[in-house]
């Protein structure tokens, strides 16, 4: 795979990066769209995350394929950091907008949304503009910082049983929204990481081989619609939550697909073209593919990009 050069930019502090879209056609794979059909992922590139999510989903087949009209619907970020948009600690909180938006125009009865936040949970919320976001957009902000909102459910996987947040429980549908960092134990997190905000025993996760229970707990039987992984920012290191500006990396790029498994993988590759970070160190992902929870094999998706 050839790298192509980063032009530097002054955005954050002169501190981000911008990939070229050529960079992240050689990232994803040289699998292309043949027909007119519904792709696998999408993967959109140079816009703003409001209209880099608009085409993704127009690509995909639009939001009625994911969320129907009277449903219950969890929208999953990442908001565990008491952290501004611009340190990429958290989900763009204009995606997060965008899309309960596109939820509630869907005919979605109700949209909640919320993670069991690291930093106080009211920090968290506001520091990163997605309460404020959610409320705008006629969403519901539910906190996650008690025990009382968790109800044990069976996992099929090896960690047998987790306490999982009631809202998604009781949701007909629910879409995960991470955002793509680099995180001290996991070494990347991105969709299959962000389960670890839907459970209330996530210390024991992160004491008992972190790689294997973040494998183990996507085996729940209520698996996201969607996936959409927020690379507007990408904190490249330090994280999970970062230190300054110059963690971040400004790609202005999405993806999405219903593969958990093939976006962690399409997303370690953008990754990749930032900060070097090889497939064996992020086991959760070829973990998650034994559990035939995805694939890691791009050439066996089907990948439509677009560059804005």
């Amino acid at each position: 795979m050839k790298r192509r050069d980063f032009l530097k930019t002054s955005v954050i502090a002169s501190a981000a990066l911008s990939l070229n879209f050529e960079g992240l056609q050689a990232a994803l794979s040289t699998n292309t769209v043949a027909v007119e059909k519904a792709p696998d992922m999408v993967a959109v590139m140079g816009g703003e995350p409001e209209v880099m999510l608009d085409k993704a989903l127009e690509a995909l087949g639009g939001i009625g394929n994911f969320v129907k009209k009277g449903q219950k619907i969890v929208i999953k970020p990442n908001i565990g950091w008491d952290r501004s948009p611009e340190l990429a600690g958290n989900t763009n909180p204009k995606l997060v907008k965008a899309l309960v938006k596109k939820c509630l125009e869907a005919g979605a009865s109700k949209v909640t949304v919320f993670d069991h936040t690291c930093d106080n949970w009211q920090k968290c919320y506001e520091t990163s503009g997605i309460a404020e976001a959610v409320k705008e957009a006629g969403g519901i902000i539910m906190p996650a910082n008690d025990e009382k909102y968790f109800k044990e459910v069976s996992i099929p996987g090896g960690v047998k049983s987790a306490k999982i947040h009631e809202a998604l429980i009781e949701a007909d549908a629910w879409i995960n929204v991470p955002v793509l960092k680099n995180h001290g134990g996991a070494k990347m997190t991105c969709a299959m990481k962000n389960y670890m905000g839907i459970v209330w025993d996530r210390r024991f996760f992160h004491q008992n081989d972190l790689q294997q229970c973040i494998a183990d707990i996507c085996t729940w039987q209520k698996k996201p619609v969607l996936n959409i992984v927020d690379a507007y920012r990408i904190m490249h290191q330090n994280g999970p939550q970062g230190k300054s500006a110059a963690d971040v990396a400004t790609l202005k790029s999405l993806i999405a697909s219903p593969n958990i498994v093939a976006i962690d993988t399409a997303a370690l590759r953008l990754f990749n073209q930032v900060k070097k970070l090889d497939m064996a160190a992020v086991g959760h992902i070829g973990k998650g593919e034994a559990l035939k929870l995805g694939t890691t094999n791009l050439d066996n998706v089907t990948i439509k990009r677009i560059k804005i």
